[in-house]
């Protein structure tokens, strides 16, 4: 994360359902309070969810950080999880990792990184068997 804005932090716990999302949540309403355009927190708040929910599911100890200034958005998730061995086979919509049970719970759809992908102007992962996954998505604030 380069210095300078507003950086807010949010720790997500693997398998932790009953607070997944609360990151995501947390983002949506302060980018709302501090009057960003609705279409741009929609695109932050999907991207924010899909990661959070990643590494609920797949990951291990992770963190949400969020750095807002005027010109730019930059969301950051890492986790120290088992990663990701094919980055290119994970952006592709409809593969999945999920368990079953997740996919009782409703996830596994495998559009979480095509989803992060469509939504942030810039993605970087890396990632690796055994590395955990660190994300970084920009987002342009177009002035009006």
């Amino acid at each position: 994360m380069k210095p300078g804005g507003l950086l807010k932090k949010y720790s997500i716990k693997p398998r932790d359902f009953v607070k997944a999302g609360e990151g995501s949540i947390r983002i949506q309403k302060f980018l709302k309070f501090i009057g960003f355009d609705a279409g741009l927190i929609r695109r932050i708040s999907i991207c924010a969810y899909e990661a959070e929910m990643n590494v609920v599911m797949h990951g291990g100890d992770g963190e949400m950080s969020m750095l807002v200034d005027p010109k730019e958005i930059v969301l950051e998730v890492a986790d120290d999880g088992p990663g990701i061995p094919d980055i290119g086979l994970a952006l592709q919509e409809g593969y999945s990792t999920a368990s079953p049970e997740h996919r009782e719970m409703g996830f596994g759809a495998g559009m979480g990184l095509p989803n992060i992908k469509k939504n942030a102007d810039s993605l970087d992962i890396h990632s690796g068997n055994g590395q955990g996954v660190h994300l970084t998505m920009c987002f342009e604030v177009k002035t009006r």
